[in-house]
Order: C-alpha cells, then structure tokens, then sequence
C-alpha cells in the first residue's frame, strides 16, 4: 500500500479580513480529505491553519501537525490530529514539515507563512529539492509578491529560474486539477 500524497500547507494564524480566505482554507481541506491526501501543517487550532485542519478531519484525511513547544498555547496545538509533534524550535517545526510532504501550498497568510515561503524557494533555488510548490491566489492576495518576485528578477538578483519554482492558481479546483497533473 502506498502513503498518500502529503500536502504542506502554510497558512495564517488568523483568518484574515476577506472571508474568501475562510472559505478557501476550509475547501482546501475539503479536498485533501476528498482526494485521499495527507494534511500536513503546523498543527494549530486557529485561523485559517485550524479551518484547513478541521475541513479535511471532517471528511477523514490523515492529518498530520508540527508544533513548536513556545507556540502550543499561543496556536492552540490540535492534538486529535493524526500525527502531532511537538519540537523544540521553528527550524525544526518547518524542517519536519518540509520533509514530510511531497507538495507545498502557500493560502494567504503572514510572516510566518511568508518566511516559510522564501525558505523553501530559497531551498529549491540552492538545488535541495524539487517539491511543486503552489501559491493558492485567493481574491489576488499573492498578486503583489508575485510581483515583487518579478522585480528581483528583473533587478538581477535572481535567475529566471526563480519565477518557475513556483506556481500561481486561483481557486482551490485549479490547485487539485494541478496536484493530479503532477
């Protein structure tokens, strides 16, 4: 028998102010638990991190959390998942989550989410990986780092390659048509 497909999500801690946001997180998680994959995510019980989480718990997906020990109350650490691990730092919490998925998606979110982001580009810009990863475009919030990205490229401070290590998709149905595609 072969594991699921793992997903990666980073997220925000917070719902944000588009109810859109919302909605996306709780479909995204809908449709790892409707595809058979696997959640893996930082593990709290809050924001749009605790909506993907009890979306796909809903329709029966593995789950599987990292949490780091200074953020299990903060984050309201979900332990009825699957699979939760409680390390001691972020850098652990992001290593055990980066190396238990074979994709990463990016919904709206903050620093946090942005530091996971640049991470795993900066990653896969140094040839440490090749994992597809998504940004989920809710309502056109990535439209603005996209075009940030775009400038550090034209400025040459990166390669063209930069622009390919990511894929931009607009709705939560263009994202599961691009993981099947993988």
């Amino acid at each position: 028998m072969t594991a699921p497909l793992s997903l990666c999500v980073y997220c925000g801690s917070r719902d944000g102010n588009d109810p859109a946001y919302a909605e996306a997180a709780e479909a995204l998680g809908k449709a790892i638990a409707d595809h058979g994959w696997r959640l893996v995510y930082g593990a709290g019980d809050v924001g749009l991190m605790g909506r993907v989480a009890r979306s796909a718990q809903a329709g029966g997906a593995e789950t599987f959390g990292v949490i780091p020990t200074h953020l299990l109350q903060r984050e309201v650490g979900k332990r009825d998942l699957t699979t939760f691990i409680v390390t001691e730092t972020m850098h652990e919490r992001k290593k055990v989550m980066f190396m238990n998925a074979d994709v990463v998606v990016v919904l709206p979110g903050g620093a946090g989410s942005l530091d996971e982001l640049f991470e795993v580009l900066t990653w896969r810009q140094l040839g440490l990986h090749a994992k597809p990863v998504f940004l989920l475009n809710v309502n056109g919030y990535w439209n603005n780092l996209t075009e940030l990205v775009e400038h550090v490229v034209a400025s040459g401070f990166a390669g063209d390659d930069l622009l390919g290590f990511y894929q931009v998709v607009g709705s939560v149905e263009a994202l599961t048509e691009a993981v099947e595609a993988l």
